[in-house]
């Protein structure tokens, strides 16, 4: 670092030392993951780079640990506050020198001075600051290790969360011209990616992929039919913390209510409309439990950097493929198993889809794009992640062995003709009338209503079979996830998209046949969590590692992650240097927990 009066104690800056020595001794790993090593190898040799890195693949090493070893400050670009305060209490907890310079913060002048005398690894701003003249005048009285833009997809318009105060970074980076720049995001598509290059002005050979898949993340998708039902049922059978995302500010408050006081489990909300204080207390009630659900908009979990996420529910679809990918990539970050569930309905689409026709048109085009991808992944009978990982361009396997449909192959049924049916029954009776009643022309039912409107003299009335008639709910909301089927201003139905040529049967419409509805608890399946709950050394530990997070006003997984407790509770090391050997543990935290996690192990 620089020269200065007394700065706090950092790790020695030396480019010549291997990589592999800091990361053992700051990070506590003997090893890299996937393409880190790449990411970190350019980045210490002054090269700019767009890492596209799955969440959880460790994308925040690939910045700290060139931090601690590059001359400088490295100067992180991050969207969210909460989310800097985390990565705040995690690089600290590691004795990493790290602040940040926040319209929160009140200590903004020891940042600072700290800056100015070399004294900070890691500095942590908004874009809406980092592109403001005095801020950049701040920069220039200490030299710079690297700018690290994380969330980069937010530079991009094509981006799902684009973020105008990202475009204005370029004049920082040019002005700081000789100092790289390591661009990070998990969720950029093709377009996405070189949109992000031009704007940050980082050559094509700078970018690197390390692929989309999370491997540990179960995926099912699955109509709404009883969401209270289905989402107690998934609070019973996953004990850990979790995400459930509603569409509305009202939804979220009556799920949040009605499941805590259904499942007992402590059960919070998060939205925008929240008094500030409220929405701040369940974050962090969240944040350091080991158990609590929170219920929330999607506004709610891009600032999170929770690791022990068990699974991230959605109440009604999100925006697109890629909301969907970042929103579900919050489970699972440590690594353990986890999944994410989607509850669907037809309705949720037919919003979308009207959704469409508000927009400009310059964005209409894409967004329907989008949706129709959307319908695609929800519709499928195939590999649910391979439906994904070839949205972003990837050449996955056929199948994956870990989300519903690889689990538990749907029949794949030819439709085409009864759709043809239920769509002349929409066409025939006025493209105004709700499923239910075109469901009783179909079908020939004895109805007071269908006989005073004529429609029981329809060619179509009674040309459903009764054996047909339990796939018309089914089919009718896969047409309406496809587009083919659109509301009405009053609730009926009407023809869209292609109907015309499913109705002539140039398209063919094939559809899963829904499964047998199934009861009981899925605990102990696959991908139940490996932690030895109920072994009492474990649960002693973890024990512990609470009363340690509060002392420190951490969340517990500061300490250490399961993983690392459950190597603990496996090895039993004897002292601190066996204890040094375990993956996780580095100088920092042994210095500061050891001895109190040997004396628990010592008693068992």
């Amino acid at each position: 670092m620089h020269a200065s009066a007394s700065p706090p104690p950092g790790p020695a800056q030396d480019l010549t030392l291997d990589p592999l020595v800091p990361l053992r001794e700051t990070f506590g790993f003997s090893g890299f993951r996937g393409r880190q090593a790449e990411v970190v190898e350019r980045v210490l040799a002054g090269q700019s780079t767009l890492a596209v890195m799955p969440t959880g693949a460790g994308k925040s090493l690939t910045y700290q640990l060139p931090a601690i070893m590059r001359e400088g400050t490295c100067v992180v670009i991050s969207p969210l506050i909460a989310l800097m305060h985390d990565q705040l209490r995690s690089a600290r907890a590691n004795g990493i020198r790290a602040a940040t310079l926040t319209s929160a913060d009140a200590d903004w002048r020891e940042t600072q001075d700290a800056f100015r005398a070399g004294a900070l690894d890691l500095l942590y701003v908004a874009p809406e600051r980092a592109s403001q003249p005095a801020f950049q005048a701040l920069l220039e009285s200490a030299p710079i290790a690297l700018f690290a833009i994380d969330e980069a997809h937010c530079v991009s318009e094509w981006g799902h969360d684009f973020r105008p105060d990202y475009r204005a970074l370029r004049p920082l980076l040019e002005r700081f011209g000789d100092v790289p720049r390591l661009a990070l995001t998990a969720t950029a598509d093709a377009h996405t990616r070189a949109d992000i290059l031009a704007q940050l002005g980082i050559p094509e050979s700078g970018l690197i992929i390390a692929g989309f898949d999370r491997p540990n993340i179960r995926y099912a998708i699955r109509p709404r039919e009883s969401l209270m039902r289905q989402l107690t049922q998934l609070l019973e059978d996953e004990p850990g913390p979790g995400i459930i995302y509603a569409p509305t500010r009202k939804k979220v408050e009556e799920l949040a209510q009605r499941l805590s006081s259904q499942t007992g489990r402590n059960v919070l909300s998060y939205h925008a409309g929240l008094p500030p204080d409220e929405r701040a207390d369940n974050q962090a009630a969240f944040v350091g439990s080991e158990d609590t659900v929170i219920v929330a908009t999607v506004a709610f979990g891009m600032g999170i950097d929770k690791p022990d996420v068990r699974f991230v529910a959605h109440a009604g679809i999100p925006k697109s493929i890629e909301a969907y990918y970042q929103e579900t990539g919050r489970a699972g970050r440590d690594g353990d198993p986890s999944q994410a569930i989607m509850l669907w309905g037809a309705e949720d689409f037919a919003r979308a889809r009207q959704r469409l026709f508000e927009m400009d048109e310059g964005r209409r085009q894409g967004e329907s794009q989008r949706l129709d991808a959307l319908a695609a992944l929800v519709e499928t009978a195939g590999c649910r992640r391979a439906v994904l990982l070839r949205h972003f361009g990837e050449n996955p396997p056929e199948t994956c062995g870990n989300c519903d449909n690889c689990l538990d192959p749907p029949d794949v049924i030819d439709a085409t003709e009864l759709a043809r049916k239920l769509l002349s029954a929409v066409y025939r009776t006025g493209q105004s009338y709700g499923f239910g009643h075109i469901q009783k022309v179909l079908t020939g039912a004895d109805d007071e209503r269908v006989r005073q409107r004529g429609h029981d003299q329809l060619s179509v009335f009674g040309i459903v079979e009764r054996d047909e008639a339990p796939l018309l709910r089914p089919l009718t909301r896969a047409l309406q996830a496809r587009g083919h089927l659109l509301p009405t201003d009053h609730g009926g139905l009407a023809l869209g998209g292609d109907a015309r040529a499913v109705l002539v049967g140039e398209q063919i419409i094939a559809m899963a046949r829904p499964p047998a509805r199934k009861t009981g608890s899925r605990r102990g399946q696959a991908n139940a969590t490996p932690n030895p709950v109920g072994d009492p050394l474990f649960d002693a530990l973890r024990s512990l590692r609470r009363d340690l997070a509060r002392a420190a006003k951490v969340p517990p997984y500061v300490i250490f992650h399961d993983a690392v407790l459950r190597e603990f509770t496996e090895a039993r090391p004897m002292d601190l240097a066996q204890m040094a050997d375990i993956q996780g543990v580095g100088r920092k935290k042994l210095d500061a927990y050891g001895d109190a996690f040997l004396r628990v192990i010592a008693q068992y």
